[in-house]
């Protein structure tokens, strides 16, 4: 990767700021920008429809591009406003009836632990965490014991918590769904764009994603993978509009066939161009080098803060490039001070927000620094440093 050239291309970056605020709204390439300007500029000047019209073609590459990212086929990808509305839509495509389960995790994202909730207090849908092993790592025999048990309807797990740098097994989870013919949802809010996600290699059957993390887009999009045989079984949202059916009778509708059912027909198409663009970038930069390049980054910097005396929560084998601490006697307010002061973007998480996680570690909150590819090791080397001084 030209390091030096992918800075060049983000004018958020003129101001000598650094940014390590990834896992929360990345800084968007040029391209992003002047594009989604250039399209609403058109739209000004021609109106909406005439300007959709124009570049069907090239709105229509924000499949193919999305497609590519995560080894799926262009009819698997929808389009959504957030992650959060692709993952309520894939779950209202499941027809949820009392008794019913879903098994989740201890680490999901706190909106759809909310959304389970939420099912079992309207539909007496029952909720069940799989355990952790000692190493927090998930428990796949204990998984295995409650599919035996409960027969789920469905099994959902985040891939990365917003609140740790853990990585969850998402692809032996998919293995154990498959064997067990269960649906199977995966959060991939944060790990689209930082990680090289492979939907085949996850066995999954719908994967919900974000623009605004390290992917790189606008706020407001994101994307829903549906699988080949949740499409051919006829799966759709629960409240559907043109976009996704053809009205045929005056009493019914046919289904269309590609995932684009899980879309509503009113959206904001520079808002979906850009995130083409964004989507495109990631690509040609490669996940496989921002995977790597990012490991490196956030190895360092979690080496640098637990050598300086800080508390480092991220519990795990495999970690991310999200890295969460405190202060050695668990303070928040010096670290978010003095990172304020050195004009480094950072974001904070409480235990509001990660329950059952926080719980276990008897924290209240974390500070949470989330490089990417666009950062280099001297950013990270000088925010070690700051935060070192700190303790002095």
């Amino acid at each position: 990767m030209d390091i030096n050239k992918i800075r060049q291309d983000i004018r958020g970056l003129a101001d000598g700021k650094i940014f390590l605020n990834n896992a929360g709204s990345s800084l968007m390439p040029n391209v992003v920008t002047d594009v989604m300007t250039d399209y609403l500029k058109q739209e000004e000047l021609s109106g909406g429809y005439h300007v959709a019209n124009v570049n069907a073609n090239a709105l229509e590459g924000f499949y193919d591009e999305t497609a590519k990212l995560i080894n799926a086929q262009s009819r698997n990808i929808a389009f959504a406003t957030s992650a959060t509305e692709a993952y309520t839509k894939a779950l209202s495509s499941i027809i949820f009836k009392e008794g019913d389960v879903i098994i989740t995790t201890a680490d999901d994202y706190i909106s759809n632990q909310i959304t389970f909730i939420s099912l079992h207090k309207k539909l007496g849908v029952k909720v069940i965490r799989m355990k952790n092993l000692p190493d927090h790592e998930l428990d796949l025999e204990d998984l295995e014991k409650l599919i035996r048990e409960h027969h789920p309807k469905l099994i959902a797990v985040t891939h990365i918590p917003t609140n740790s740098g853990l990585i969850q097994n998402v692809e032996a989870v998919g293995k154990i769904c498959r064997k067990h013919d269960i649906l199977y949802l995966v959060d991939a809010c944060q790990s689209v764009g930082q990680l090289a996600v492979d939907v085949e290699k996850i066995n999954c059957d719908f994967l919900t994603a974000t623009g605004r993390k390290f992917l790189r887009g606008p706020r407001g999009t994101g994307f829903l993978y549906v699988s080949d045989r949740v499409l051919e079984q006829e799966y759709a949202p629960l409240l559907l509009d043109m976009r996704g059916a053809d009205w045929t009778a005056y009493d019914d509708y046919e289904l269309f066939k590609t995932a684009k059912r899980f879309e509503h027909w009113e959206i904001s198409y520079a808002s979906l161009y850009g995130l083409k663009h964004a989507v495109q970038y990631a690509n040609s930069v490669g996940m496989e080098r921002v995977e790597q390049y990012n490991k490196g980054l956030s190895d360092r910097l979690r080496e640098n803060l637990k050598s300086s005396g800080f508390s480092v929560w991220d519990w795990g084998n495999r970690l991310s490039s999200i890295v969460t601490f405190s202060g050695p006697d668990g303070d928040l307010e010096k670290i978010q001070q003095v990172l304020k002061e050195n004009n480094v973007y950072f974001s904070v998480t409480y235990k509001n927000s990660a329950l059952i996680d926080f719980s276990t570690k008897n924290i209240h909150g974390i500070v949470r620094l989330s490089p990417h590819y666009f950062n280099t090791m001297e950013e990270i080397e000088t925010v070690s440093e700051i935060l070192k001084n700190s303790l002095k």
